[in-house]
């Protein structure tokens, strides 16, 4: 086992594996067909976790109700350790989105940026422009006509 392991900056890290938790499992699984040689550490398991809201984003938290989750981790032949969890219960989603983050702390980082994440983040953006275009379209302007009584 080689150690050509690098530290990943932890906000680059957060903003990769967000993205692969967002991701639609089946491009990632088109994306990364043949995943590297790996061990697993951590057997892909479905677990729940307790969802929080706040009324207007900034009052009293409250309990909104529980969501599934998968989590993963596993171990790359050169010693990065990548770790997932992922929305849902799709247990090859969490595998391969662990294998991503593992691979993202070798040289290969880079190819994988370029072949994966950089996919993902642009048909990310596209959902999020196509339903904000939706949204638009349905959204009503509001104006006063003047009346008598405001002279």
């Amino acid at each position: 086992m080689t150690q050509s392991v690098e530290t990943p900056d932890p906000e680059a890290r957060k903003t990769w594996m967000g993205l692969l938790a967002r991701a639609q499992a089946h491009r990632l699984a088109a994306l990364l067909p043949d995943p590297p040689s790996h061990a697993v550490l951590r057997p892909a398991e479905v677990g729940a976790v307790m969802v929080r809201g706040r009324i207007g984003g900034v009052g009293a938290p409250f309990n909104l109700g529980e969501m599934s989750v998968t989590r993963c981790s596993v171990r790359l032949e050169e010693g990065a350790v990548g770790h997932a969890y992922v929305q849902g219960r799709d247990k090859d989603h969490a595998r391969r989105a662990a294998i991503v983050d593992a691979l993202m702390q070798t040289p290969q980082g880079a190819l994988v940026r370029g072949a994966v994440l950089d996919v993902l983040a642009a048909e990310e953006a596209a959902r999020r422009q196509a339903r904000a275009e939706k949204a638009a379209a349905t959204k009503v302007d509001f104006f006063t006509l003047v009346r008598g009584e405001d002279k």
